[in-house]
């Protein structure tokens, strides 16, 4: 009897000194566990709202130090550099409601900001972005209702700025190196084609124009296509191009005078949509056929994507390869 009380009493205390280690452990942990949550917590929202500033154009602009979710409208010109420095957007711009087919890579996961000039401003707000890369073009309206939703930095549409918008978005997510390394790879490519062409294609004129709406327009020295030809690669501007201050129609009698030994044309149907048959038209026009660039086949049309906007890091690495292929035949 006395060894079974024994037993007893050892067992019950054995419980009891298990159920106050517990209760001790648990009360013990409770805080600590607590004050680490409240620790991540606060850690996330340090990050969260920690900004850096980014310095375009003469302009700063205050931004999160992590930019993760970027809104492109208006500038086609950052959905290239986007496509250059693989950049995804959470939204992007649609031509007639679609994804143009050239930056299917970057788009696949992405929503709709808008056309190129009606940006969705419920879509975008809805989308909570980090910053937005809107375009020069858009009027003071635009541009203070993105901002209202977040910073917001108007892309220049001008071709001559083509480096500094690379920059921008290599510093906005963390590609500045890379940037650097695709301005400089340019540079070495401009002097390997400018070595590559033969002597007698230093007097040659070259033109490029577009298609737009059924007509053929030329643009200045600094816009669209021509700071290559005329700025990286050397060749002499025409008149009418010198003195053009922004896209400006040519007639095909004006375009007949200069009679340009090369022409590139670059034509969207999208910009043509009520004159599906302009092109077909126009190659089949005497005065176009009379031109001397007709007659020796030296017309290359949409020698890269038609919506290709000249002025940007890959369109001017595109057209460069394309002009160097072209004069070369």
């Amino acid at each position: 009897m006395k060894k079974l009380l024994v037993i007893m009493t050892i067992v019950v205390l054995a419980i009891f000194s298990v159920g106050c280690t517990a209760k001790n452990t648990a009360i013990g942990q409770e805080p600590n566990s607590q004050v680490s949550g409240q620790e991540a917590d606060k850690n996330e929202e340090e990050v969260k709202d920690a900004i850096k500033k980014i310095s375009y154009l003469g302009n700063e602009y205050k931004v999160p130090s992590n930019v993760e979710r970027i809104v492109i409208t208006g500038s086609m010109e950052s959905m290239e550099d986007a496509l250059l420095l693989n950049v995804k957007p959470v939204a992007a711009i649609t031509v007639g409601g679609e994804f143009p087919k050239m930056f299917q890579p970057i788009v696949d996961q992405a929503k709709s900001s808008g056309e190129k000039t009606q940006p969705n401003f419920e879509d975008i707000l809805a989308l909570k972005p980090d910053v937005i890369l809107g375009s020069s073009k858009f009027p003071e309206d635009v541009m203070e209702k993105l901002n209202k939703i977040a910073t917001t930095i108007p892309v220049s549409h001008i071709s001559t700025n083509w480096a500094e918008n690379l920059e921008l978005l290599g510093k906005l997510v963390d590609k500045e190196e890379e940037a650097q390394r695709i301005i400089a790879d340019y540079s070495k490519e401009i002097e390997t084609a400018k070595a590559s062409f033969d002597a007698s294609l230093k007097d040659k004129s070259v033109v490029a124009i577009r298609i737009r709406a059924g007509n053929l327009f030329i643009y200045p020295e600094g816009v669209f296509l021509n700071p290559v030809l005329y700025g990286d690669l050397g060749f002499i501007a025409p008149e009418p191009i010198k003195l053009a201050k922004a896209q400006e129609n040519i007639s095909l009698e004006k375009l007949s005078e200069l009679d340009p030994d090369y022409i590139f044309v670059q034509f969207s149907s999208d910009e043509n949509a009520d004159h599906p048959k302009v092109l077909e038209e126009l190659q089949n026009n005497p005065i176009w056929k009379s031109l001397k660039a007709s007659k020796e086949d030296h017309v290359f049309i949409n020698v890269v994507d038609p919506l290709a906007q000249g002025g940007t890091a890959w369109s001017k690495s595109a057209f460069l390869k394309a002009v160097i292929e072209s004069l070369s035949k």
